[in-house]
């Protein structure tokens, strides 16, 4: 499906603070403090926002993606590894050190991996997926991983190039994870068991078909799995039955990962990422970004982290 034959809307699109990431990813509604967690990869960082102040901490690694955690804080899965993070709810822009403490430990396929997506399932249990950091390799050499309070267990999917677009369907019972690699570019389904064991996988969306590389994705409350179409500014929702039902065009050119946030759980935050140079037709001004919008339905709250 070309991009000419899919019928786009424009919402209205606003930035949420001045801040710019190099790689934004994984925005994180926190309900308890009213807000929104994201991460900067390459720039080491995590940001907050609330009651419109900025707050930053810097990592020791690269910070792929973040998760509640019952007992307060977050989960963090980087390079080496998942920690617990216990940022100071007082910090200013100053960009401190957060305080991690390493949950578990990983052995990596090779050297020059790192985690990528993740977030908890419906019963609080943490995914997350691997990467080559060099996309060029082309690698398969990615798997995803579940952190429970047995510990790390994987890789229980391998063969990954770039895992992304983790989500869970409303009722637990299904997975949903996607390959944004250029030589992939497809999003599958798992049937999720009660012990978190995965059935086979099952085909969800080919997305040569549709504009952009599939990267973090959110699911809303009547079942819609929205995907950030990454290199083509696309938002798209695809309904439980892998068809195509709504398109959203956005001013920026990757959009990295999606989540619901907001008191009422009705806003569509997107963090972004600053393309190598800057794209045709698109506002550069707010490369590396995060964008909010209201789509017009609700979201799920996350669930945090259950374990230890």
């Amino acid at each position: 499906m070309s991009p000419e034959s899919i019928r786009f809307e424009v919402p209205t699109v606003d930035a949420v603070v001045g801040a710019r990431t190099k790689v934004g990813e994984s925005p994180l509604w926190s309900p308890a403090e009213r807000a929104l967690y994201w991460v900067d990869i390459e720039g080491r960082a995590l940001h907050r926002v609330a009651g419109g102040r900025h707050a930053s901490w810097a990592t020791h690694e690269r910070l792929a993606c973040i998760a509640l955690h019952r007992d307060g804080g977050l989960i963090a899965a980087m390079e080496t590894g998942v920690f617990r993070l216990r940022p100071d709810p007082a910090a200013t822009l100053s960009a401190a050190p957060v305080d991690a403490e390493r949950i578990a430990s990983v052995r990596h396929a090779r050297e020059g991996m790192r985690f990528n997506d993740g977030r908890c399932d419906r019963a609080g249990r943490f995914w997350v997926s691997s990467m080559v950091r060099d996309m060029s390799l082309a690698a398969a050499e990615g798997a995803l991983y579940r952190l429970d309070a047995a510990g790390l267990s994987g890789p229980v999917v391998g063969g990954l190039v770039t895992g992304n677009g983790l989500g869970f369907s409303a009722d637990g019972r299904t997975l949903y994870l996607s390959d944004s690699h250029p030589s992939v570019q497809r999003i599958w389904q798992y049937a999720l068991h009660d012990d978190g064991s995965l059935g086979e996988r099952r085909d969800f969306v080919d997305m040569n078909a549709y504009p952009g590389r599939p990267d973090g994705a959110a699911v809303d409350a009547d079942g819609g799995y929205w995907i950030c179409g990454n290199d083509a500014g696309a938002l798209l929702r695809f309904a439980p039955d892998g068809t195509l039902d709504r398109a959203l065009q956005l001013p920026i050119s990757k959009p990295s990962m999606c989540a619901f946030g907001g008191a009422d759980l009705d806003e569509l935050y997107v963090t972004s990422i600053v393309p190598a140079a800057p794209a045709s037709g698109f506002d550069a001004t707010l490369d590396g970004a995060l964008l909010v919008l209201r789509p017009g339905v609700r979201g799920l709250a996350e669930t945090p982290y259950a374990g230890a």
